[in-house]
């Protein structure tokens, strides 16, 4: 189950805090969201939850050009299949910035 992100709602150690970015930002509306989890998914199953909590819009294929970091180590070179992320994490998706 995935919900909108509301600190005050989950215990930080059973969600993964999403951030957005730029036009990851736009994309969404929001500037995150937290995810529920019960326990650790990959970087392919956030990309697939914080997606599906946005249909219609733009941020799935923004997510397929966005940098990522799960907490501060940069995971944009790894599969995202082979990226887990526990619970308790922030994973920050930065879509390319012009003029970098």
């Amino acid at each position: 189950m995935s919900v909108a992100l509301d600190p005050s709602k989950r215990n930080e150690t059973d969600t993964i805090q999403v951030h957005y970015w730029a036009s990851a930002r736009a994309a969404a509306g929001v500037g995150g969201d937290a995810l529920e989890v019960d326990g650790p998914i990959t970087l392919d199953e956030v990309v697939r939850r914080a997606s599906a909590l946005h249909p219609g819009t733009r941020l799935p294929d923004v997510l397929k050009v966005c940098s990522a970091l799960v907490g501060d180590r940069p995971v944009s070179s790894e599969d995202p299949g082979d990226v887990v992320v526990q619970p308790g994490s922030t994973v920050e998706f930065l879509p390319p910035f012009a003029g970098g």
